[in-house]
């Protein structure tokens, strides 16, 4: 089986009956090993260099990733990996954590709208306007801090958000922007293990991090909200990909494969030159022969 089709697996379009405990976080298809998907895997990376060229120069589309996950999930190291190829002219990464004050003062979406990739760009969210039914979500005290009039923060304050994401990413797709999502979905034994490597091993020590071990408690909460996320955002114009986060290799496998066919499916190309720019550069190319 071919790497686009074991991603195709992970996608999700309609989350109707989309339930989180029938995904396993170890799944890696027909993959064996590293070394197994390692070629496939540095192919996708050159692809996906070859594709950017080409969407900067086109200057028509523009490619928003959104990577939300648990701690340690691999969130880093996946946009670190699978984007090495690319040109950093042509590509943006933001990182959502606590809104700022001025963020405060503004709808829930205005932060991450203000960092929306250009035309013939890549952009990257690492968290996004998602941690608006994740996080909020489970620590509904957030919501007193974000100044919504309390008339407005009623029962149904979550599938109101989901109907606004909804239409926000509609009208972003309409406008020629695509929208990819991932749900890098690690399990607990597996978040356990990559705690302790950070605690165990100095030159992890960095990336630790208190605040990460009281979300952990928060589990199943966690784990609730990321299947009512999915469930009501998951759209044909906006798919998420639930990718097996356990083993790092396949899920940058997995994510790899996913760009590539995005981009694949944007029938990119050069710009063509008109007779006009043609003589243009002829005439210059002249110039340039007959002077030393």
């Amino acid at each position: 089986m071919k790497a686009n089709k074991v991603a195709r697996t992970f996608c999700v379009e309609s989350g109707k009956h989309f339930r989180l405990k029938d995904c396993d976080p170890a799944a890696t298809g027909h993959w064996r090993s590293k070394d197994h998907a390692a070629e496939a895997l540095q192919q996708g990376i050159a692809r996906t260099a070859e594709l950017q060229d080409k969407l900067y120069a086109q200057n028509n589309w523009a490619l928003l990733l959104i990577f939300q996950a648990m701690d340690a999930a691999g969130k880093d190291g996946i946009i670190k990996h699978v984007m090495s190829g690319v040109n950093p002219q042509g590509c943006q990464v933001f990182s959502f954590k606590a809104p700022s004050e001025l963020e405060l003062q503004h709808d829930f979406l205005w932060r991450t709208t203000r960092c929306l990739p250009e035309r013939g760009h890549i952009g990257i969210f690492n968290r996004s306007y998602y941690e608006e039914v994740l996080v909020v979500r489970v620590h509904p005290e957030i919501l007193k801090s974000q100044r919504t009039p309390p008339s407005l923060v009623g029962k149904n304050v979550w599938e109101e958000r989901y109907e606004d994401i909804r239409s926000f990413e509609r009208h972003m797709a309409r406008s020629g922007t695509v929208i990819r999502k991932f749900f890098l979905h690690v399990s607990k034994k597996e978040q356990k293990r990559r705690f302790l490597a950070r605690l165990e091993e100095p030159e992890k020590n960095w990336k630790f991090s208190a605040a990460d071990i009281r979300e952990r408690a928060h589990w199943d909460d966690y784990q609730t909200a990321y299947e009512e996320m999915i469930s009501n955002t998951a759209t044909e114009y906006a798919p998420w990909y639930v990718v097996p986060a356990d083993n790092k290799w396949f899920t940058r496998l997995v994510v790899s494969t996913v760009v590539v066919e995005t981009l694949e499916s944007l029938d990119l190309a050069y710009p063509k030159v008109d007779d006009a720019k043609r003589k243009e550069l002829e005439a210059a190319k002249k110039i340039l022969i007959s002077k030393k």
